[in-house]
This record gives structure tokens, sequence and C-alpha cells, in this order.
């Protein structure tokens, strides 16, 4: 079980071909492939872009401990309800679109993960 929150805001994921860094520094992460890069940043209100919401882990785990990231997107991927996920050193920002935030939300407590809104 973990006990996550779910993080302010909202969130867009783009991919930016061929582009090896953003022009600006309004990003929240950024993973560089070998087809160009994906950039996830905060939604702005302009944006027509899909929006995302993030659940973040509340306390962290080491790099050492296995299945924490399974624990989360396999109730997901159970629900059907797809992800976009970022890993930082202390937890994962598990995205989900901003239209099934409640479903995941369900699908999350249901698989017995505490999820503070």
């Amino acid at each position: 079980m973990q006990r996550l929150h779910i993080v302010p805001g909202q969130f867009t994921v783009e991919h930016l071909p061929h582009a090896t860094f953003p022009e600006d520094d309004e990003w929240i992460a950024l993973v560089r492939a070998p087809e160009g890069l994906t950039i996830v940043r905060d939604a702005s209100p302009y944006t027509e872009a899909e929006r995302w919401v993030g659940f973040y882990g509340d306390a962290g785990h080491g790099l050492d401990v296995p299945g924490m990231l399974a624990a989360l997107v396999g109730p997901l991927a159970d629900a059907g309800i797809p992800v976009f996920v970022a890993s930082t050193y202390h937890a994962d920002l598990v995205l989900v679109p901003e239209h099934r935030s409640e479903d995941a939300t369900a699908a999350l407590r249901g698989a017995g993960h505490r999820v503070e809104v």
C-alpha cells in the first residue's frame, strides 16, 4: 500500500521530434530519446492539449525497492486507464488523463492505496 496525493494543477505531455532540449525552462520533466524529446509541463489555461492529473507518493522509497511502480500502474491498466510516468529519485509521478482522474482514484483505492485529494 502506498500513500499518494494528487499533485495540484494539471499537466500536458508534449513530443518534439528531433529536439534535444526545449526552447524554454517551463518544464517539469524531460525525456530525450532517439525519436525526439518528451516534455511534461504545467498546463497553461490557454492550451488545447490533453490535460493530465498527477499522482505522487507521499513517502519516498529507495531505488532498490521492487514493485513500487507496478503496484500503481497495474490497477490502472486493469481499469483501462492510460498512464504516463515520470520517475524521480524518491517516487514516481503517475499521470492519467484528467477526464479519467476519478476512475484512477477509485482504481488505486480499490487496490489498497491511500489517495489524498
